[in-house]
């Protein structure tokens, strides 16, 4: 496995792989775009990955444009040795780790920003998040030229924003969404989960059995925005601890609210357990 670390590195890697690339039907090249603290959520991106690309890049950038000011930037989990254990073990090619100043060069002045989607679910509160998201992941697309990119569900609004910014921009790479990965008690993958002491992390199961509670009412047939998070609002207040940001049923294209849920509905929360902020979801069958 090779680390690579500035971008015209990554695009030699690339383009060398485009000269000598088979006729087949597989993709020449995944990339797997993550801040790093590696766990088997992203092991699950990987094996999708190679399940379907010749070759596979990991990204590992805590990017510092998607936290506010008095987010966790600084105490961001950060594991490289690890991370690059867990990716060569799962037999990633190539793992880009580039610096700050390789991706924001001293000046730089131009960012991607996806309106009106940026400022829902998690744009409400997160000002900027959406904008050094896109701009991130854009800067990687330019760099790696994927032919697919591959994202985990529970960052389904991200998922959205990004969709929207390839359309638009005519992007070739293509988006492809690998389902949530959950501890064995429901709770869904996070890096994050690191920062749970032993209370906050019971508590945060809050957050999964809400998603079941209105896949188990959709199951039964119902379809009403107001009732499924009514239900997911009464399993909250069960922990009053916990700081629900928000509870919603939105399109996942545009991220609106809906009144009845449809296929393809997206129904997902946010809630901050002590000082740790977490997000679940499911999307409508």
């Amino acid at each position: 496995m090779e680390i690579i670390r500035t971008v015209d590195e990554l695009r030699r890697w690339s383009r060398a792989l485009r000269r000598e690339a088979q006729v087949g039907t597989r993709e020449d090249i995944g990339l797997v775009p993550t801040l790093g603290a590696l766990h088997d959520g992203h092991a699950s991106l990987i094996r999708a990955a190679r399940s379907r690309c010749r070759n596979v890049a990991v990204s590992i950038f805590v990017n510092p444009t998607q936290f506010g000011p008095n987010e966790d930037y600084s105490r961001y989990p950060r594991t490289f040795a690890a991370d690059c254990a867990l990716a060569e073990a799962e037999g990633v090619g190539v793992i880009f780790a580039p610096s700050v100043e390789e991706i924001y060069p001293e000046g730089s002045a131009t960012f991607v920003d996806v309106e009106a989607l940026s400022a829902r679910l998690d744009g409400k509160t997160r000002a900027g998040h959406f904008r050094g998201v896109a701009t991130v992941v854009a800067k990687l697309f330019v760099a790696a030229e994927p032919d697919l990119a591959f994202f985990g569900q529970k960052d389904a609004a991200q998922i959205a924003v990004l969709r929207r910014m390839i359309t638009d921009l005519r992007l070739a790479t293509e988006l492809v969404v690998c389902p949530i990965v959950r501890e064995p008690d429901g709770l869904a993958m996070s890096s994050r989960n690191v920062y749970l002491s032993a209370a906050e992390r019971a508590k945060a199961l809050s957050l999964s059995r809400a998603v079941r509670q209105v896949e188990t009412l959709v199951a039964r047939g119902e379809r009403r925005a107001s009732a499924l998070i009514a239900a997911a609002d009464k399993i909250f207040a069960t922990e009053p601890s916990i700081r629900v940001e928000y509870i919603e049923v939105v399109d996942w294209k545009t991220l609106e609210p809906v009144e009845n849920a449809a296929s393809g509905t997206l129904f997902a929360v946010a809630a901050w357990v002590g000082e740790t902020r977490l997000i679940d979801n499911t999307i409508i069958a």
